[in-house]
């Protein structure tokens, strides 16, 4: 038997092994491509291993995969046998385990209008013992290596997010995974694949906000096998007799077009888990932090709001420091309530000048001076006899308690209802650490967790739906398709320094749309970047996703208040374009693409080595396009270019000391 899912241009095939106790790909690429003998399949003999582990098995127990790696793990051991399969909305393929009653539904489901495949796993128990879990994947993944993988992850730590990385595995392992209850900010739970010679690239994301894993390994197949799923931590997870058990997605893509196509793809999924909230103008914001800390002060804070108003700026966000007992981070965090008691009208006056509001929170952490800790001490991650950890002078809230669950979504509630408040920035700045919860040493921990921060996620959307809500965690700590789908924006990392900032940019670009990434531009030199930059630099820098200003605004001279403004009315003018349209990263460039193909936004940075003209010999720097060869181009100059000049020989750009960023936009002719 043999199963085909179409997708928008791609397709995906697995098929029933001869012994029916497995399901294996097929093919996995361009519409059609299945139709011919698989790239696959084995065809040679089998020594010192067993059929499935030469095999491109699709997802396998332990025990029928013993060698070569397994998807899931059960204490005692697993095999299964196919069951039953349907074909409706979703592909679904049934395995069963006589012995222990495990039961497993492998389930398969294209996004319409990508070109994206999202895979699960149903596990229902129906045997009389309890089912332990010490590895739960979602799927195994492989991918058609001859010459070795290719890998390209992204890495890092607090404020050095997103860090592109390549390897070349010629044969053996790699490991990457998150025991920090969110995707963490070491390794974001995303891959991609491409045999080491380069070409078509295949990607997977893992839909989960807590602690995950993913492996991949260059098998003695010649195929390279991805292994992704959540991690059972603290583990194992347990599955009690007539209980069920659903894994957490992973998204499945793939591009002839190498790393520049798979982006692509990543972008359109994105745009199609946001639904139509994607389309909703993303507002140029101001935010307070890095100008005032935590000295949070109205009369202060409504003299910046006007400055901010002056340049443009659309939203006004007050960040930590609003809140009573907040006037350090040694306290205030769970006690939700303005510090001053003229905030309601501070927010109006804010309002008036023609600003939307918007406010910081960090509804999962409590200090254990404030009184909501005094209160519920019971309602914080710990462990009887073992004094709690502080992380940043804060404990986390267990998310897996109702009572919890409900306390954040009635405080959130008072908030949105009381405050005309458009705009939340949830921030969440700890780990947990004493995982335990007394009373009950067998819970499924990271999992309830997750549960009850989605469950939060999805009461705002849903009671809530005209706030604009931006995932933080310390920065770019929790950037998972599962929060994405649920968020408006991103906030990548705590780092804004322009330099730095492009590095991390790169790969958060590589795995997300641009209308999602939240940026600022901050004072020069400022907490992370000593390097100085222009004002313009930091500001195109900024534009390349969702523009946001940090800097002291009452320090700019009169010549920065006015290039800022005149820079955020150009932004303003291309903004569609770089949230809408297609974008492609490439080396001191980004290129975006308007839906209709006619206009074309392309933002440059100098990072190296001037061109040397006009005092010494040399030529412009240069970037190529992505453009149809046959038409002609325009910029805001009146100067012309054919599109094969732009495609070939690039758009010219000469940079000197006092110009080290530009932005170009191209109309065709």
């Amino acid at each position: 038997m043999t199963w085909t899912v179409p997708m928008a241009s791609t397709s995906y095939t697995v098929a029933l092994d001869p012994s029916s106790r497995w399901a294996e790909l097929v093919a996995w690429g361009p519409s059609g491509v299945e139709d011919g003998p698989s790239v696959f399949a084995n065809r040679g003999d089998v020594h010192f291993m067993t059929e499935a582990d030469a095999a491109p098995v699709e997802y396998a127990p332990l025990g029928l995969r013993p060698f070569s790696g397994a998807d899931v793990a059960v204490r005692g051991g697993s095999w299964w046998r196919f069951d039953s399969a349907s074909s409706g909305a979703d592909l679904r393929l049934t395995f069963v385990d006589d012995v222990s009653g495990l039961r497993a539904v492998l389930c398969y489901r294209s996004v319409p209008e990508t070109d994206v495949l999202k895979r699960w796993v149903e596990f229902e128990n129906t045997g009389s013992s309890t089912v332990e879990f010490d590895r739960l994947g979602s799927a195994g993944v492989c991918v058609p290596t001859v010459s070795g993988a290719r890998l390209t992850y992204l890495t890092g730590q607090w404020s050095q997010e997103f860090t592109r990385r390549s390897l070349d595995l010629p044969a053996g392992g790699f490991r990457m995974e998150s025991r920090f209850g969110v995707p963490g900010h070491a390794h974001v739970p995303w891959l991609a694949v491409q045999d080491a010679s380069g070409g078509a690239a295949y990607g997977v994301s893992l839909e989960w906000p807590g602690s995950w894993s993913i492996e991949a390994d260059v098998e003695p197949s010649g195929l390279t096998r991805v292994r992704v799923g959540r991690l059972p931590s603290p583990g194992p997870v347990l599955l009690e007799p007539g209980a069920s058990l659903v894994t957490p997605p992973v998204a499945l893509a793939s591009s002839v077009d190498g790393l520049a196509g798979l982006a692509a793809v990543w972008h359109d999924y994105d745009r199609v888990l946001a639904g139509p909230r994607w389309r909703r103008p993303r507002p140029v914001l101001y935010n307070s932090w890095e100008a005032t800390g935590f000295d949070v002060r109205g009369a202060h804070q409504l003299e910046l709001a006007k400055r901010a108003a002056d340049l443009g700026v659309e939203l006004f966000v007050v960040d930590d420091g609003w809140f009573t007992g907040r006037d350090d981070d040694t306290g205030g965090l769970g006690d939700w309530t303005p510090a001053e008691p003229t905030f309601g009208a501070f927010v109006d006056s804010v309002r008036e000048l023609g600003l939307e509001f918007g406010l910081w929170v960090e509804p999962e952490a409590v200090s254990p001076k404030s009184r909501l800790y005094a209160e519920h001490p019971d309602w914080v991650y710990r462990i009887d006899g073992r004094p709690p950890t502080l992380i940043r002078n804060q404990l986390l809230l267990d998310l897996g308690l109702p009572p919890v669950v409900e306390f954040i979504k009635s405080t959130l509630d008072r908030l949105l209802t009381t405050y005309p408040i458009s705009y939340l920035k949830w921030d969440m700045n700890r780990p947990p650490t004493e995982r335990g919860r007394p009373g009950s040493p067998a819970a499924d921990l990271d999992a309830e967790h997750v549960a009850g921060y989605l469950s939060v996620l999805d009461h705002l959307r849903a009671s809530h739906p005209h706030v604009t809500l931006e995932a933080c965690a310390g920065g770019g700590g929790r950037a998972d398709l599962a929060t994405v789908a649920r968020a408006d924006v991103v906030w990548p990392s705590d780092n804004t320094g322009p330099l730095d900032r492009l590095a991390i940019q790169d790969g958060f670009l590589l795995a997300h749309a641009p209308h999602l990434m939240s940026s600022w531009v901050t004072d020069s030199p400022g907490v992370f970047d000593p390097r100085p930059r222009s004002l313009r630099f930091r500001f195109v820098t900024a534009m390349a996703g969702v523009l946001g200003i940090g800097a002291d605004l009452s320090r700019w001279t009169p010549a920065q208040h006015a290039e800022a403004a005149s820079l955020v009315a150009l932004y303003k003018s291309i903004r569609d374009v770089i949230h809408h349209g297609v974008a492609r990263v490439q080396e001191g460039a980004i290129q975006y693409t308007a839906e209709d193909g006619d206009t074309v936004v392309v933002l440059a940075w100098n990072t190296g080595e001037l061109t040397g003209a006009p005092l010494v010999p040399g030529r412009s720097s240069r970037v190529r396009l992505d453009v149809r060869p046959n038409s002609s181009y325009v910029d805001g100059s009146g100067a012309r270019y054919s599109g094969a000049h732009l495609k070939y020989a690039g758009l010219p750009f000469d940079w000197t000391a006092s110009h080290d960023a530009d932005v170009v936009v191209l109309r065709r002719h």
